[in-house]
């Protein structure tokens, strides 16, 4: 969970290749997910039969594999069978509401692990991970890579008494949007088809770039914080978990209760703009604290800057095909790793050298300013992306009025 912002569910690990050929037909199927959850599951198992040595080991390789296979996976395929069961009007509140509960796991799992012992926190763990997998392959059905469009009553229970939009409207939505993979063929996409795919239309390309450069921020700041607030104001770990738990907080009370609210008002767009500027001034103030309570006001902007994961999830999801949900949220989990990869080898150094005492300057909360660089740089990205769209939109109204 990062100190900035509760990107849940944010993925740590590139999307498994399988995953991106299952969804390169179709939306992937809930069932495809047996397997990674599966692996997922195991490493847990490992230490709660045993803490020793060998077994550390066992959990460690397990771990590797489980990443690989099982976490961005996981979140890519959440994302997409979301996208499938819930209209597009509806998905931002929708993705709010699977990142909420995914922060309220955060949240209820440290508090937890407080006040168990360390052995009987593996076993718990091992439990409820085991119960999450049963549940998954048992009870929750299948997509059949049918996805919602906003004149399908049947797809979204929770509408059907509402106003529906006419179903020429939604007919042809598939067949308007952008990007699309190429036809399909035997084995996995090049890297040229997900370039293709990637640079397609204006809403991926700048959903991806701003999602690389939210990840390397986000990942800056996990790097240095704790280390800066150590070295500046002699923060115990203790005090950082204090810290972590609110920023989980407000990131699950934003996305569980604040998000849906503003989501049918505004649209993703505007929730993305204002998620980055509150994740702005957030770095910020981290950056230049003066006291040792600034960063807990810091915390408090969490608020706003979770806003940034589930609008980029829903634009992502509007802005494709119905069989490319999947490959399309696996691009995005794929590129916010290759970002958090890159987090720590940039600030690991960059944050001992400001910290050092033979620095060029006396400025500890030099690498979260830079780190703050990369969300302004995704500030203004949103907004350049925004005017863009706007101008197409007003064209496209010209273009048919004068037609």
């Amino acid at each position: 969970m990062s100190p900035w912002r509760p990107s849940a569910p944010a993925a740590t690990s590139a999307p498994s290749p399988s995953t991106s050929a299952a969804s390169r037909t179709q939306s992937p199927g809930w069932e495809r997910s047996w397997s990674p959850r599966s692996s997922g599951t195991c490493r847990t198992v490992v230490l709660a039969c045993n803490r020793s040595e060998v077994y550390f080991y066992v959990f460690y390789v397990a771990s590797i594999v489980a990443g690989i296979f099982c976490q961005g996976t996981m979140h890519s395929l959440c994302f997409a069978y979301v996208a499938d069961h819930v209209r597009p009007r509806r998905r931002a509140a929708a993705f709010a509401l699977l990142s909420g509960v995914s922060a309220a796991g955060f949240v209820l799992g440290t508090l937890t692990a407080r006040f168990l012992a360390a052995s009987s926190t593996f076993q718990v763990a091992a439990v409820v991970a085991t119960a999450t997998a049963i549940y998954l392959g048992v009870f929750l059905p299948d997509s059949g890579g049918v996805s919602c469009t906003d004149g399908d009553e049947a797809c979204d229970p929770l509408l059907q008494a509402s106003s529906s939009s006419t179903s020429s409207s939604a007919s042809s939505s598939d067949e308007e949007l952008s990007p699309r993979l190429p036809p399909h063929k035997a084995g996995l996409p090049s890297l040229s088809d997900m370039f293709t795919f990637l640079t397609g239309s204006l809403a991926m390309s700048g959903a991806a770039t701003i999602t690389f450069f939210c990840s390397l921020g986000e990942r800056g700041l996990e790097t240095a914080l704790m280390y800066y607030l150590k070295a500046q104001f002699g923060y115990s770990k203790d005090e950082f978990a204090d810290l972590l738990l609110i920023v989980g907080a407000a990131g699950m009370l934003s996305q569980l209760t604040v998000m849906p609210i503003l989501a049918p008002i505004l649209s993703e767009e505007i929730l993305l703009i204002v998620g980055l500027l509150g994740g702005c001034t957030q770095v910020f103030l981290y950056g230049i604290a003066w006291s040792y309570w600034v960063p807990y006001l810091s915390a408090a902007f969490v608020i706003l800057s979770a806003f940034v994961n589930p609008s980029i999830r829903t634009n992502v999801s509007k802005n494709v095909a119905s069989n490319e949900q999947g490959i399309a949220q696996g691009c995005i989990s794929g590129i916010s790793s290759f970002g958090s990869i890159l987090g720590p080898l940039i600030f690991t150094p960059l944050t001992a050298w400001a910290l050092s005492e033979t620095g060029p300057f006396n400025f500890k909360g030099f690498s979260i300013l830079c780190a703050g660089i990369c969300t302004v740089i995704a500030f203004i990205i949103s907004l350049r992306m925004r005017g863009a769209q706007s101008s197409a939109c007003k064209k496209s109204i010209v273009e048919q009025e004068q037609a």
